[in-house]
């Protein structure tokens, strides 16, 4: 039971990547094909048609998961599998798409169809057994890929939250070297993906939306959806500097130092806690060795007194 719901949850999690491992792919392809062209090597046919035919398997898979999913997306069955945390968390993930939506009820179905079938041939119950384990695998299937959603969706938000301080200093500097806020959060989306790889992604995302026509409030709403109170606070800084003009340096400097003495108490709040739970191991590993070492030898010589004794 343990290995197949191991391989579910590998599954769901490789499912449910499929989009950036594929943005990832291709990059290593462009990167292999520029470094050829720039020393003159031909390009090698036979790596390439691999690729090819790998990426061809990617795309059956998640366009029969489309499929499926689109399906039942509109039934009964579907709205109660995709709720409003549901779609919370895929536009966590920048999923939260018609196309992103059905790979993702898809996936949950077909789970729930394909893990009952290896558990019940491995256990082989009977009876009501049988049904019971049948019904447990199948909510498992379910419920796997919304576990993995939530993973991946809590490590976007912590890389977020990491990354928020490195935006804000950069966009003072370049707003202090003369940019406007356009070409600050150019600058940030071009330059400096190495630095901040998810937040440059969604700036730049953000950017292609407002030269789209989108207001820069509606460009900026995806940074609003990781649920990060610091995020959402530089969106409202942006916005009112952009519709009403202004210098954005000063207000980013104070936010800044606001936000690092923030994480200084949520800090100093984490280590207080992990003192005293650090009491507890202490209490459970020294003090049972502190008292073999102190009465240790007491309770040797008492022994061996008791020994010499007449009668013993």
């Amino acid at each position: 039971m343990m290995m197949v719901a191991a391989l579910a949850l590998v599954a769901g999690l490789a499912l449910l990547a499929n989009e950036a491992m594929r943005h990832m792919r291709q990059r290593r392809v462009e990167s292999r094909l520029i470094d050829r062209a720039l020393l003159g090597q031909p390009a090698n046919s036979a790596t390439d048609a691999a690729g090819e035919s790998e990426e061809r398997g990617w795309q059956l898979v998640v366009h029969w998961l489309h499929q499926l999913g689109k399906r039942f997306e509109s039934s009964r069955l579907g709205q109660a599998l995709i709720t409003p945390e549901d779609r919370l968390l895929l536009g966590q993930i920048n999923r939260n798409t018609g196309e992103g939506r059905a790979v993702f009820l898809g996936l949950r179905l077909a789970l729930a169809m394909a893990v009952p079938l290896p558990v019940m041939l491995w256990l082989a119950p009977g009876g009501f057994r049988a049904f019971a384990v049948f019904v447990g695998a199948a909510a498992f299937g379910l419920i796997a890929p919304k576990f993995v959603l939530g993973v991946w969706a809590k490590r976007l938000r912590k890389r977020a939250d990491d990354e928020l301080p490195l935006l804000i200093d950069l966009l003072r500097l370049l707003q202090g070297v003369g940019f406007s806020v356009d070409q600050s959060l150019q600058m940030v989306a071009d330059r400096f993906q190495e630095a901040m790889p998810l937040l440059s992604r969604e700036v730049g995302d953000a950017n292609t939306l407002y030269l789209h026509g989108r207001s820069r409030m509606q460009s900026l709403h995806r940074l609003c959806e990781f649920d990060n109170d610091g995020l959402k606070s530089l969106v409202q800084i942006l916005v009112q500097v952009h519709e009403h003009g202004g210098a954005v340096q000063e207000p980013l400097r104070q936010f800044g130092d606001r936000l690092r003495e923030q994480r200084k108490l949520r800090m100093r709040e984490l280590s207080g806690k992990l003192s005293v739970k650090m009491t507890v191991v202490m209490m459970a590993t020294l003090i049972p060795a502190l008292l073999i070492v102190l009465a240790g030898p007491a309770v040797i010589s008492l022994a061996a007194s008791m020994a010499k004794l007449p009668g013993h």
